[in-house]
């Protein structure tokens, strides 16, 4: 196999992308993410760096991050903790606050995602300059695997509504693992009102209305191996309520 050649893989340089990976309780996840995300960028030639920010876990995630950040470097590994759990939206307005990167990358801790796909996005993303670029587990050879009847159910449920609904020209509403533009993503985060499970569908609805362009890589999602779903009945109530409320306002 030959030897991958870093200018040819990597030629706009002066692009650094940042991934935000907020943590609640995933002490057991957070080494192999992080691993697999120093793979696949170092594989690939990209200046990166990643912002861990804990929302106060009580099992040990942080001491586990500064054990990460020990091996692979402050430059790389970038410690952003909260006191307590404060919700999605804020970690990431806290993130971007101290990302040095003119891309972001948002995605789960838990290995949901896999950061195998990276390159592809980044691909996607220069493609057609895309504004932001989505990964769909509904599309070409996107797919879930390890959730029961009743999560699929939720989640397929879920974009059909907001595709009725709300027609937001792209086919995975709910998912979150997406590359954006940093100023992009900065303006739609302050338009935003919703939290949980509801704010990625209305990231991408604000989107749409901004007429910002977005690209849609196909994804394999898994469900987590270690620690607890989030997703839960409040949750489900929630989107429910956001979605109705997207519905009247935009």
């Amino acid at each position: 196999m030959k030897s991958r050649n870093t200018s040819q893989q990597n030629p706009d340089s002066e692009d650094k992308y940042t991934v935000l990976l907020p943590t609640y309780n995933e002490r057991e996840n957070l080494p192999l993410i992080v691993w697999l995300l120093v793979k696949y960028f170092g594989e690939s030639g990209y200046n990166y760096e990643i912002i861990v920010i804990d929302d106060g876990s009580p099992d040990g995630t942080l001491e586990m991050a500064e054990q990460l950040q020990r091996i692979y470097g402050e430059d790389k590994i970038v410690l952003r903790p909260r006191p307590t759990k404060l919700g999605l939206g804020t970690a990431y307005i806290h993130g971007i606050k101290h990302a040095t990167g003119n891309f972001i990358f948002i995605m789960d801790a838990d290995l949901s995602h896999h950061p195998k796909f990276i390159p592809e996005f980044i691909k996607k993303q220069k493609e057609g300059d895309y504004d932001l670029v989505s990964g769909t587990r509904y599309r070409g050879n996107g797919g879930v695997y390890g959730w029961d009847l009743r999560r699929k159910l939720i989640s397929r449920g879920a974009n059909f509504l907001t595709q009725v609904l709300l027609r937001p020209n792209a086919s995975d509403l709910t998912g979150s693992f997406r590359l954006y533009k940093k100023k992009v993503l900065e303006s739609l985060i302050e338009r935003c009102v919703s939290k949980g499970y509801v704010f990625q569908m209305e990231i991408i609805i604000r989107a749409r209305q901004l007429k910002y362009t977005i690209g849609e890589v196909p994804i394999s999602f898994v469900d987590r191996v270690y620690g607890e779903s989030k997703l839960g009945g409040t949750e489900i109530v929630s989107f429910a309520k956001g979605l109705l409320i997207l519905f009247a306002t935009t």
